[in-house]
């Protein structure tokens, strides 16, 4: 109903108090697509001022028919191509294990399909980015990067493994110039194409910075699970600082925890150590940066769930805690019982069927040397999985049994946050770990036809890399704990 040019715009035919655009463009060309269906379909349902607080069956249904179709087209079709690529040596029973996993995140579940949102686009467009550049694909998979981040503003927690892992690729390559140019000119070509409608005006381009970016919502939202949150149930940030102190403080920290990983990965860009520190960089995101909702955990979510044939355990209780972080916000959408009732189904699906992925199954791009062995974590391991499996779901069930102390009606959300943000910070600190220890040099690259594209820590013999496969599914499962120089020689005798 409105032009181009009033979208982000408060007025008097567009409250943006009630639900205003606050997404990149690409979110608001599919939300004007979902409109012109709907009023084509009832002109009531999306009728300018009259339809605010409209409900349906219809209606409802429709909404949710709209997301299971953008599931379908975007993010099982990234599942498909993302488990071709990087299970490419697995057999047919394993594949589906791992794209099992990926569809069944319980988190991904509740909030797209019960809390209702459109993640799914925005992973699915992140997802198809990851198998593209993994498989030497680089201007393709920085094109559907780019169309997520102009999705969903939250996709920046992938950027820094997006960027130090294309640009040290190209800096390997015998093209250097030519690829950082063309990766150049398409990431600025892209932006430029969902960006057009809203270039024609200064203020218009500032006016949409503004809602995506709207810094005076405060440090984060309601009772998020990281670090701020946390902080606050004893340091007062929010009073004793100013907000633009807090930006500031929480992008340092964003930053300096995002380092490590993003010069590992700059130094060595293979692609088991892309996967990993998609996995720390949005988890560091998560816990320090600012303006936090609970849903953008599910941005960790993703790289850790491709995760899951090198660390099953973990990837499987970071699903589970990822759900029960968002309790207090599912609570207040009906969704209580059904979260329990899909974390209890999807550790009932892990149990059965992970097992098959274990460390003597890892794909080429996440080889034995880049996986933490259970046993090296001691009463860790143990400890971790009493936090997990009764913790967690003790303080939901309390959360509905046991009145909170008057003086305190939020105890249980900010204790459901408080566990749980210590989770993400073992988590933090588990997966850096290996990223930081991985020492294989040799990890072929999926695209063994990928010619300049191949880099010289992404590259090495194919027969090395069987041979040392083989070496695996005739050793115990923990058996790649060996040191990385027995390691080391293990591949030069392969060889």
């Amino acid at each position: 109903h409105l032009p181009v040019s009033e979208w982000y715009v408060n007025g008097s035919r567009n409250d943006l108090l009630y639900w205003g655009l606050d997404y990149p463009p690409l979110t608001a060309y599919h939300s004007w697509l979902c409109g012109a269906v709907a009023h084509r379909l009832d002109p009531s349902w999306v009728a300018l001022g009259d339809s605010r607080g409209h409900e349906s069956p219809q209606h409802k249904q429709f909404m949710r028919y709209s997301v299971l179709l953008a599931d379908v087209a975007v993010y099982f079709s990234a599942v498909l191509i993302s488990v071709m690529v990087l299970c490419r040596r697995f057999s047919a029973h394993q594949k589906a294990v791992v794209a099992l996993s990926l569809l069944l995140q319980p988190s991904l579940l509740l909030i797209d399909h019960g809390h209702f949102q459109y993640n799914c686009v925005s992973l699915g467009l992140a997802l198809w980015g990851i198998a593209l550049v993994s498989s030497g694909h680089d201007v393709l998979g920085s094109i559907d990067f780019v169309l997520a981040l102009n999705y969903k503003q939250m996709e920046l927690y992938h950027s820094f493994p997006f960027f130090f892992y294309l640009l040290g690729k190209a800096l390997r390559s015998k093209h250097r110039v030519r690829k950082v140019v063309a990766l150049g000119i398409t990431v600025i070509a892209t932006f430029g194409l969902c960006w057009a409608p809203f270039l024609s005006s200064w203020e218009l381009t500032l006016q949409l910075l503004h809602r995506l970016f709207p810094f005076e919502r405060g440090l984060f939202e309601d009772k998020v699970a990281n670090i701020w949150c946390s902080m606050s149930i004893v340091l007062k940030l929010r009073s004793l600082f100013s907000l633009q102190f807090l930006v500031r403080l929480a992008s340092l920290v964003t930053l300096l925890a995002s380092v490590p990983s993003s010069l590992n990965l700059f130094q060595r860009p293979t692609c088991d150590r892309f996967i990993l520190a998609l996995a720390n960089t949005s988890l560091a995101f998560f816990l320090f940066s600012f303006q936090v909702h609970e849903k953008s955990i599910l941005l960790a979510a993703l790289p850790i769930a491709l995760l899951a044939p090198s660390f099953p355990r973990a990837a499987t209780w970071f699903a589970v805690v990822a759900s029960y972080s968002m309790y207090p916000l599912l609570v207040r959408d009906g969704l209580g019982l059904t979260c329990l009732a899909l974390c209890g189904l999807y550790l009932l699906f892990s149990a059965t069927f992970l097992p098959s992925l274990s460390p003597s199954h890892l794909s080429p791009l996440l080889s034995p040397s880049c996986c933490v062995s259970s046993r090296s974590g001691g009463w860790i391991v143990p400890a971790l999985k009493v936090l997990v499996f009764s913790l967690l779901p003790l303080l939901c069930a309390l959360s509905h049994v046991v009145p909170p102390p008057v003086r305190y009606p939020d105890l249980f959300p900010v204790l459901i946050s408080s566990v749980s943000c210590l989770h993400f910070l073992g988590f933090f600190a588990y997966f850096n770990y290996a990223q930081l220890t991985c020492c294989t040099t040799s990890s072929p690259s999926p695209n063994t036809h990928a010619g300049a594209n191949a880099t010289p820590t992404s590259t090495g013999t194919l027969a090395a890399t069987q041979d040392h496969y083989r070496q695996n599914r005739s050793s115990p499962s923990d058996g790649h704990t060996s040191t990385c120089k027995q390691r080391h020689n293990n591949k030069q005798h392969a060889s």
